[in-house]
């Protein structure tokens, strides 16, 4: 590699004096030329210089294009990705830096001053291109919002999706070409985080803010990654892994550790007792449960058991729903509730008396997996009291929040105001580390598995005297991180209040987080939101951790339309319903009697026909999640029209009260990467099993499925990848067909073919889990079905091609049957 430096002439008409300066492998950054000087030719153009590496990678420069990465460039004053314009009046002081790792991304920065504990920078100006974002609405959580023009861009946005395209493509002409997506992620630099937000004049705006007046140095030259390509789940995927060999400080969802709650169904303590609840509250429940035949096999103990005050002049939070946000913790164990034959003001101090002894019981009566309990990261809402007997090493100050002026601008929350207004006691974030520790270590030597991780956006606001919002989030979500490895094996953790990239990108180990707002039973405008909500906000969290889509009630009048979205979720499944307030019919459709759960494999989110329609507002669109399992894919479709979040009174509305009935079309192509879990031979025809309507179809390659739900209606598809023998044979394994996911239980799947001189037979052999009614497509009637080696009565469906079997319970827990379909 040989330095070098060229000369270019350049137009006179560009604005101001520049100096190109390139570094690494013909890295070219546009930044103000401080010194003054340049020089013209005769013609009236300067002349620019420009120094760098130089490789076979860069080898050209010319008049028109300031070339700054394979797929990334500022032509003319415009963002062109892979040769189409993005953005438009990209001011002279925006920074382009190619990754590299990935062929198609580039940073983007700004030339600044660099001063400021808050400061805004526009980008350039988006204009006729469809996008969709996640945002903050609140404090704690993100929603969607789709537009066209930069001024639709919300505050506080953490991901931002263009589907670009080429020149007069804007106008719709799209001239048969491959579509092509562009991802904007604001990203943490040094100790500053960005975020996205739009103006007036359709600027999309880069907003780098520390938290604390007195950090006001940062580099800007990293603020936002942009990455480009035809496949949108690829580009953010790989935006993502880009951006995490870059920071160095977060791990990529895929190398995590999932813990083993994802793969039972749970009982949460929340809604059936709030903080009222007590052991046996927690005794009846798992009971109640038990006695239907879907035993909880893990449990939440939600907030309620910790030992917790007010100060004497503190202004009380009061609801019947709801925590005191005004209370701080007063000690790391439970409280009088949670020991035996506890009493109010006293504190048992033996530990065989506390958690312990009702973990002990619960695991031995209930055959309980995990029990996790909840916690604040601050230990309780109103923090750790300062200077409580106990805990003075911890060195707790009162701190109190200021929130940022993007978080102001959206939706007000009781929980700041309150936190706001009564202060919080910070964990001296030297020894934050300890309070975890200690904390997390009596939890395990009680039988504790894990922890509930709750109001983590909190930190953001805490910043000041501290080094800023990054460093802080990043001081205690390592502590929080070391002290989980430490304690909890199995990586028992859930994140939750935690929609922020502080934290997002400071997370190495953390696996499963709140993917949105919580289930509110009681808000009928809250539903359809929900649903939405999670699977957009999972485009951008799912790259980071497992989604949790969060507890729901299985006796509720939607509570088929969020056990059905669950079950494409690839998240943990639990209710929290009220001793005896359960629809085991339901549960039957989510859960096994073992207690295990048919869990698809991959977050699960909108088709890529759904990224950019508004399926809550724009009174035509369904909304469809797809997720895939070992041998087939599965999609839910869910009518979400008629309520949303709304900027004006800054809370979730309906704005439709009899959104009407819509129609849509289902595609074996809907399922992302279906073409993985087919065999080497496929030629792109499926079956399809719908669960609501109970049809088996058989459906060519790029054919469609219509689909016409009313409102708050849902309908779930499996869609399976044929597979054709040799005798003409096509076959396809459908799974428990009375189970939301029905291809979930399919686990392993082999063709044999068996040669016997003058015949040959063919077998189809499966392993799975589950009993009920398992069906699979069969284009000819087979011979024998044999379960176990053992042949078994099977129905055959001429018309349909269905063959159906029915498999008993087994007695193992996790069993799995060895299933033989011959002809």
């Amino acid at each position: 590699m040989a330095a070098a430096q060229l000369s270019l002439w350049a137009p006179v008409g560009l604005r101001g004096r520049r100096r190109l300066v390139g570094r690494d492998w013909g890295i070219v950054k546009l930044k103000r030329n401080q010194e003054g000087g340049c020089c013209c030719n005769s013609n009236g153009r300067k002349r620019i210089i420009i120094s760098f590496s130089l490789t076979a990678a860069n080898s050209e420069a010319t008049q028109s294009q300031m070339t700054v990465g394979a797929g990334i460039s500022v032509t003319d004053s415009n963002l062109m990705v892979l040769g189409k314009k993005v953005l438009t009046q990209v001011p002279h002081n925006v920074v382009v830096t190619p990754s590299s790792s990935i062929l198609n991304g580039a940073f983007m920065g700004v030339d600044s001053d660099r001063k400021g504990s808050r400061r805004v920078f526009p980008i350039g100006k988006l204009q006729g291109l469809r996008f969709m974002c996640v945002f903050r609405f609140k404090m704690w959580w993100m929603t969607q919002r789709m537009g066209t023009s930069g001024q639709e861009v919300p505050f506080e946005t953490q991901f931002l999706l263009v589907e670009a395209h080429k020149g007069s493509d804007i106008d719709g002409i799209r001239n048969g070409e491959e579509d092509t997506y562009a991802v904007f992620l604001p990203l943490l630099e040094g100790d500053f985080r960005a975020v996205l937000q739009g103006n007036e004049q359709n600027e999309i705006e880069i907003c780098v803010e520390s938290g604390c007046p007195d950090v006001e140095g940062f580099d800007g030259t990293h603020l936002v990654f942009v990455g480009a390509g035809s496949d949108p789940f690829e580009v953010i995927t790989n935006a993502v892994k880009t951006v995490e060999k870059h920071l160095q400080t977060f791990s990529h969802r895929e190398r995590k550790k999932m813990p083993d709650v994802l793969n039972w169904f749970g009982w949460c303590t929340w809604d059936a007792f709030y903080t009222r609840v007590d052991l046996e509250g927690v005794k009846q429940g798992l009971q109640s449960l038990e006695k239907g035949g879907i035993p909880a096999k893990f449990v939440i103990i939600d907030d309620g058991w910790q030992s917790v005050a007010m100060d004497p002049n503190g202004s009380e939070w009061k609801s019947d729903f709801s925590a005191n946000f005004a209370n701080r913790l007063t000690h790391i164990k439970e409280n009088h509730k949670f020991q035996k034959d506890g009493r109010e003001g006293h504190r048992e101090e033996d530990p065989a008396l506390g958690f312990l002894h009702i973990t002990k019981d619960i695991k031995e009566q209930h055959d309980v997996k995990h029990i996790y309990v909840w916690h604040a990261i601050t230990g309780y809402w109103g923090g750790v009291k300062p200077g409580v007997a106990g805990m003075e090493h911890y060195d707790s100050k009162m701190s109190f929040p200021v929130s940022s002026p993007g978080v102001e601008s959206n939706q007000p929350d009781e929980a700041l105001t309150t936190i706001a207004n009564n202060g919080l006691g910070l964990v001296n974030p030297e020894k934050v580390f300890h309070f975890y520790n200690e904390l997390h270590s009596y939890l395990a030597s009680a039988g504790i598995d894990g922890v509930k991780v709750d109001v983590q956006n909190i930190l953001e606001t805490l910043g000041a005297g501290h080094g800023g919002r990054v460093k802080l989030a990043r001081k205690y979500h390592q502590a929080l991180e070391a002290s989980i490895a430490g304690n909890f094996p199995d990586n028992g953790i859930i994140c939750c209040m935690s929609h922020n990239t502080d934290g997002l990108y400071s997370s190495k180990r953390s696996a499963v987080v709140r993917a949105s707002d919580d289930f509110w039973p009681r808000d009928p405008a809250s539903h359809t939101i929900h649903i939405a909500s999670v699977a957009y906000n999972t485009i951008f969290l799912g790259e980071f951790m497992q989604p949790d889509w969060d507890m729901f009630h299985s006796l509720h009048p939607m509570a088929e339309y969020h056990g059905a979205a669950r079950a494409i979720g690839g998240c943990p499944i639990y209710v929290s319903d009220k001793p005896g307030h359960h629809d085991f019919d339901l549960l039957r459709k989510l859960a096994l009697p073992d207690g295990s759960i048919l869990r698809a494999k991959l977050p699960g989110r909108p088709t890529k026909d759904c990224l950019f329609s508004d399926p809550a507002r724009d009174g035509k669109s369904l909304l469809k999640i797809w997720n895939l399992n070992d041998f087939s894919g599965v999609v839910g479709v869910f009518n979400c029209q008629g309520a949303g979040w709304c900027k004006v009174e800054k809370k979730n509305l309906i704005h439709d009260k009899n959104p009407g009935t819509i129609t849509g079309v289902i595609r074996a192509k809907d399922v992302g990467s279906l073409s993985k879990v087919a065999d080497e031979k496929w030629n792109g025809d499926t079956v399809v099993f719908s669960h609501v309507g109970g049809e088996v179809t058989y459906l060519p390659k790029d054919a469609s499925i219509p689909i016409t739900l009313k409102s708050k209606e849902f309908e779930v598809f499996t869609v399976v990848p044929v597979h054709e023998v040799n005798d003409g044979v096509k076959f396809a394994p459908i799974g428990l067909m009375k189970m939301f996911n029905s291809g979930g239980a399919i686990q392993e799947l082999n063709c044999v073919s068996n040669n016997n001189g003058a015949t040959t037979s063919t077998s189809f052999v499966m392993k799975m889990r589950g009993c009920g009614l398992f069906g699979a497509y069969s284009s000819a009637r087979p011979k024998t079905v044999m379960v176990d080696s053992e042949e078994v009565e099977f129905k055959y469906e001429e018309g349909s091609g269905l063959v159906t079997i029915n498999l008993r319970v087994p007695e193992k827990e996790l069993y799995q049957w060895n299933i033989s379909i011959n002809y």
